[in-house]
């Protein structure tokens, strides 16, 4: 039977907490009455990861899908192949780690059968560290204003997409993107939703600073051209500044004669405007980092096995 549901999980070093994992997430879609499927895309982990997903998938290869890939491409990567393996109308994304409850399924699932074909979902009470709520805060407020992409919980992996959206999105070829923003710019009626947040099930978050930082650079210039346009401004802005201080500074020359205080006041202005542009040289780096990566053409990830049932066996077993 065609599943009617899809749950996408990437799986990275998660040996010591994908047991639990399975015993809550099995019971919590059988539940729902409905045909599913889930697909582990297994990130290159270097630990027991990819021999316990395949030991699931023996035990319920009716409904357990493994993508393995043969090596680490990040955990977008990792979704972008499960929506490509993807076969039902409600797709959903959900971490390895527990920290989001897979009984809020169904809320998601009921929220789409309202109409909506993008459901995103807001933590009620984060268990992350200070630093990385009130980072992610202020990176969610940044990131709206530039991109005008409303999502208020940016780094909640529980969301629901509609198959159109799904279809659209197996249709870019970015190397690299942030996925719940490129859905939401594909969505005609998106929508969010509250849902629980627990602690971390076991293992370690994977996303350092550097990554969060690196993630929220690829979500700013990959959606929109407003850090370019701002500099373009800037830089109009100090030229006509600094013609007006060279000005100044020859007329108090002629009125007052030379003044040795004011070097360091140059000096100041000087450091000031370099680091400016070697911000902006920067910035202008990012995007064209973004043009070379595309035109390379790469492959985004590469598949070494995928473990499944196939049709015929499911026809037979029927």
């Amino acid at each position: 039977m065609k599943p009617e549901i899809s749950v996408v999980i990437p799986v990275y070093n998660e040996e010591s907490g994908l047991a639990k994992l399975f015993d809550r997430l099995y019971p919590a879609l059988d539940a729902l009455g409905m045909p599913y499927e889930i697909i582990y895309v297994n990130d290159g982990s270097r630990d027991r990861s990819a021999a316990i997903l395949a030991d699931q998938y023996r035990l319920r290869p009716d409904v357990t899908r493994v993508v393995l890939f043969n090596g680490n491409y990040g955990q977008h990567m990792a979704i972008l192949a499960g929506f490509d393996a993807t076969r039902g109308d409600i797709v959903i994304t959900l971490d390895a780690d527990l920290q989001n409850p897979p009984e809020e399924i169904g809320n998601l699932v009921a929220k789409i059968r309202e109409g909506y074909d993008y459901v995103g979902s807001i933590r009620r009470q984060r268990q992350d560290s200070a630093w990385r709520t009130l980072a992610s805060k202020a990176m969610n407020r940044l990131r709206e204003k530039i991109t005008h992409i409303k999502m208020t919980d940016q780094g909640n992996m529980l969301r629901a997409y509609g198959r159109n959206v799904i279809d659209l999105i197996n249709q870019c070829r970015e190397v690299n993107t942030f996925v719940p923003a490129l859905a939401y710019t594909f969505a005609r009626k998106p929508t969010e939703i509250i849902v629980e947040h627990e602690e971390r099930a076991a293992g370690e978050s994977k996303y350092s600073l550097y990554s969060l930082i690196r993630l929220n650079f690829d979500l700013v210039t990959g959606f929109s051209l407003v850090p370019l346009q701002f500099f373009s401004l800037l830089g109009i802005g100090l030229s006509f500044a600094s013609a007006a201080l060279f000005i100044l500074m020859v007329i108090r020359r002629f009125i007052l004669g030379a003044e040795v205080q004011g070097v360091f006041t140059l000096f100041a202005i000087t450091f000031f405007l370099i680091g400016v542009i070697l911000f902006g040289i920067g910035l202008l780096g990012e995007y064209i980092g973004r043009i070379y990566l595309q035109v390379r053409a790469r492959p985004r990830y590469v598949v070494q096995a995928v473990l499944e049932q196939s049709y015929d066996q499911d026809k037979q077993s029927s």
